[in-house]
């Protein structure tokens, strides 16, 4: 098994290796010195930030924890490894180690150079989890962090966004023999995964965990229209209230942006290019226009649409002084950089994550973490609670895997996983429900109505 270490993986990007590997003070855990050893992470010495923050989700993820003691007692991955590519935050992190403590060797590797945090993945490195990962990688450091943990050599993956399996594929196709299977994250990742099994590309199972209801009706709905206003308030430290937000795209992601931005006062005009979903924001109260419309009217836009160039070159022309751009899409291409920087008379920090973009007639437009997914790369992140949801069914769908062996391509989530989550969390909510009596399932059951 070959694993970079930092000064290797900085090489292979062509880079100073500033980040520098795990070294530091005594680690503790089984495996923690092989895992400081092949790590390439920011500063080891971070860890104990890291783990205090890992302690804190934990307490607020009943189901995850339930799950780790299941598999410390079933030992689902035991000899396997598993690669875990996801935005490298607290709560990701007690996923990796719920995997863990399944029996599987893991490693980790960031899906986004903006959302890693550095004292996290260190947490992590200390109780014997391999990381390939710093805050603020550029490109060629980003590249060389997953062609480490392509050197795991993992037998089990978990994605957001495809970029691990993708790579794999175009890089290392003898390789993917090794792998059982793994899961997808994200619609974006999704997207590129449906593309892949129709070319015929796609050599191992791929369960899309985004398409189970436990995940986009709660994740995507809840959890990015809480973190995306959290991520935007706290970054911008500016009023919702009264003004006009403009999202792209009403998927359940935008529905989740749309639905807080007028709980918190604002107005929401919806751009979209689907007649059934633009239909339906219409139904559910809010304005619907096209882009080069709503760019006038706009005080705050936000793409959450997977797709690029929702907001070009015309769209930023006709905007207003002061206008703020996020996106909650996976990569920084729904808000045209180059566009933006074509029309820039002058790009400046004026506030962490908070470019300002001064334009050649006076204009002023602020773009918001460079573009890429501003609920992580300036915040944390959807809520715990959120996310015990997701990364439970990540878990089982895993353990699904490994115990069924589907063939080649893009499965959907077994329903009664997708059940069991349900029921877990309506217990750990403290909430019961009604069950079918035995007439009532044969009703519904049969076609006769006597």
């Amino acid at each position: 098994m070959a694993n970079a270490s930092g000064s290797n993986a900085a090489a292979a990007a062509g880079q100073a290796a500033e980040p520098r590997t795990a070294t530091g003070a005594t680690a503790v855990g089984s495996g923690a010195a092989a895992a400081r050893a092949a790590s390439s992470i920011r500063d080891f010495a971070l860890y104990e930030s890291g783990l205090r923050k890992i302690d804190w989700v934990k307490a607020h993820m009943p189901l995850c924890s339930a799950l780790e003691e299941e598999f410390l007692r079933d030992r689902p991955f035991a000899g396997k490894r598993v690669v875990i590519c996801l935005h490298l935050e607290a709560k990701t992190a007690y996923l990796a180690k719920v995997v863990q403590a399944g029996g599987a060797e893991v490693a980790v590797v960031a899906s986004n150079p903006l959302s890693t945090q550095d004292d996290v993945v260190a947490g992590l490195v200390h109780g014997g989890i391999t990381a390939f990962a710093w805050h603020g990688a550029t490109a060629d450091e980003y590249a060389a962090h997953i062609a480490a943990a392509l050197d795991f050599r993992p037998q089990l993956v978990i994605d957001d966004g495809g970029d691990l399996v993708s790579t794999m594929h175009l890089t290392r196709p003898n390789q993917t023999a090794e792998v059982i299977g793994g899961c997808e994250e994200t619609t974006t990742g999704i997207l590129r995964l449906r593309a892949m099994e129709q070319e015929g590309a796609l050599r191992f199972p791929m369960i899309a965990v985004n398409d189970a209801q436990c995940k986009h009706l709660f994740d995507n709905r809840y959890g990015t229209g809480q973190s995306v206003w959290d991520g935007i308030m706290r970054t911008t430290n500016l009023v919702v209230a009264g003004k006009t937000a403009v999202v792209a795209g009403y998927g359940w992601c935008g529905k989740g942006v749309a639905m807080r931005a007028k709980g918190l006062g604002a107005r929401v005009v919806v751009a979209e290019v689907d007649p059934v979903k633009a239909l339906e924001a219409m139904m559910d109260g809010f304005d619907v226009m096209p882009m080069e419309q709503a760019a006038a009217q706009g005080d705050f836009f936000i793409t959450v649409t997977g797709n690029r160039d929702c907001i070009a070159g015309p769209h930023i022309d006709a905007m207003k002084t002061g206008a703020v751009l996020a996106n909650a899409g996976h990569f920084d291409v729904e808000i045209s950089k180059p566009a933006l920087r074509e029309r820039a008379t002058e790009v400046r920090t004026v506030r962490p994550n908070v470019e300002e973009y001064a334009l050649a007639d006076g204009r002023r437009v602020y773009l918001l973490a460079e573009g890429r997914l501003v609920n992580l790369a300036a915040g944390d992140g959807h809520p715990a609670e959120v996310m015990d949801m997701t990364f439970a069914l990540q878990a089982l769908a895993l353990r699904h895997l490994v115990e069924h062996a589907p063939g080649a391509g893009v499965h959907p989530l077994p329903r009664e996983l997708d059940e069991r989550v349900a029921r877990m969390k309506l217990a750990a909510s403290g909430v019961t429900i009604d069950e079918l009596s035995g007439v009532q399932a044969s009703y519904l059951n049969s076609w006769r109505t006597e």
